[in-house]
């Protein structure tokens, strides 16, 4: 039997097998229907459609050792990436990424970067993945209810029930939330306060890098070098 045709989806072939079901589904033409009347009606999206998958791209599935839950892209113009937490080169490294670097400088005493691009993570198989893909300009969470969370939970699951020993780390309430989608007898949760600064400084101290590291290491797989 062959299987459903996907619909002109711009995502790495791992992916494409991997999410045909959920590619399939009314739910995710029911997304594309929304975003290409938002576009009618003169309304900007972010990110540029070509970087909506830009996490599954820059990290196929065979590769994912780690992954990092976000929860919206961001929505001010030249921001969002596709990668949660990430900004291109040149724009201003926002205030939860701040603190990211400062626990990893503390935790693994790799120097502060100057910029805010978290590409080199995803090419080494940090799968950067915000719950929702796409974002109104200047309205944030604004595309929480159009049917992007069932699509991330089903990224979720697949990658729980197809892989092993895979390290997920969970920071703030939100991303707990997505705990119950995760196999812990055969995956890592990790969990600890959102990086934000409105969190106060909960976040710090948590040693996740260090921590993930060690769980790679003991399954043989290489480190993830956490400097950009």
């Amino acid at each position: 039997m062959n299987e459903p045709p996907v619909p002109n989806v711009q995502i790495e072939e791992s992916w494409k097998k991997v999410l045909a079901d959920e590619f399939s589904q009314p739910y995710f033409a029911a997304i594309k229907a929304f975003l290409v009347n938002e576009k009618k009606a003169g309304k900007t999206i972010y990110p540029p459609g070509p970087l909506i998958f830009n996490a599954f791209n820059k990290t196929p599935f065979d590769a994912v050792k780690v992954v990092i839950l976000g929860q919206d892209p961001y929505h001010n113009p030249g921001e969002a990436m596709g990668l949660c937490f990430s900004v291109p080169k040149g724009v201003k490294v926002p205030p939860s990424l701040v603190n990211i670097y400062k626990e990893i400088n503390t935790d693994l005493g790799l120097p502060i970067p100057s910029h805010g691009d978290l590409t080199h993570w995803a090419e080494q198989g940090v799968l950067l993945l915000n719950a929702m893909l796409t974002v109104e300009a200047r309205s944030p969470a604004s595309h929480q209810k159009i049917g992007w969370q069932t699509f991330t939970d089903g990224v979720i699951r697949h990658i729980s029930n197809e892989k092993d020993g895979v390290v997920f780390l969970l920071w703030g309430n939100f991303a707990k939330g997505k705990k119950p989608l995760i196999d812990q007898t055969k995956h890592y949760v990790l969990e600890a306060a959102h990086p934000s600064p409105l969190a106060g400084d909960a976040f710090m101290g948590c040693r996740h890098f260090s921590h993930t590291n060690e769980i790679l290491e003991k399954q043989g797989k290489t480190p993830i070098d956490w400097s950009c």
